[in-house]
């Protein structure tokens, strides 16, 4: 089979909510748009903490510098919410194709070529890598939980093991995120899971 610029189907359903990048778009299954679409709505009530970050600094540097009093707590507080939005904002980038990749390469492939880089990407990479995250990672909150761990430094946040626990969290959405981007490889490549028809958005604009 020679390779293809566009592997889905023409039909007349509405475009994507998903944005991407490329020109050339894998197509997209049910269990795909059902997942992209959560974590979607996810990413969005989770940008928020961008919001709430500020708000923290702002309060800690006017402590600090306006009232000489600074609060152990609200710098602990900063890289937790830190931390989360970066985890969470990991499956994000996969369901919009914003996360980093050798761009001058990838653009050049055909949609074929870029499947079977996104399958066994997937596959030999990002699966074994997560699944060794989330075997780790799960102990090392429940340990937390058990010992009733707190911060070391005095005055800092209690319930440690609630930071923790955003580990597991943000790499479940991002194995989430891998397997609806596998469907959209599987579908390219072999036509199973049936991909959903779609209507060609760079028409429209």
């Amino acid at each position: 089979m020679s390779d293809s610029t566009d592997l889905t189907p023409g039909a007349g359903s509405a475009p994507s909510e998903i944005p991407e990048r490329s020109h050339a778009r894998l197509p997209e299954t049910r269990f795909s748009r059902a997942l992209d679409h959560f974590i979607l709505r996810v990413g969005r009530i989770a940008s928020w903490l961008w919001l709430l970050l500020m708000a923290v600094i702002l309060l800690n540097v006017v402590l600090r510098y306006s009232f000489g009093e600074g609060r152990i707590e609200l710098e602990e507080l900063q890289w937790h919410i830190y931390a989360l939005g970066f985890l969470m904002a990991l499956s994000l980038g996969v369901v919009t194709d914003d996360h980093i990749r050798v761009d001058l390469l990838h653009e050049r492939f055909s949609l074929r070529q870029q499947a079977w880089i996104e399958l066994y990407g997937g596959l030999l990479l990002m699966l074994p890598f997560l699944a060794l995250i989330l075997i780790y990672a799960i102990p090392f909150v429940l340990h937390s939980f058990a010992a009733g761990e707190v911060s070391q430094a005095p005055g800092g946040l209690p319930y440690r093991w609630l930071i923790k626990a955003a580990l597991p969290v943000g790499f479940t959405f991002l194995t989430l995120a891998v397997l609806a981007r596998l469907t959209r490889a599987t579908a390219a490549l072999f036509g199973h899971p049936k991909p959903l028809p779609r209507a060609t958005a760079e028409a429209a604009n």
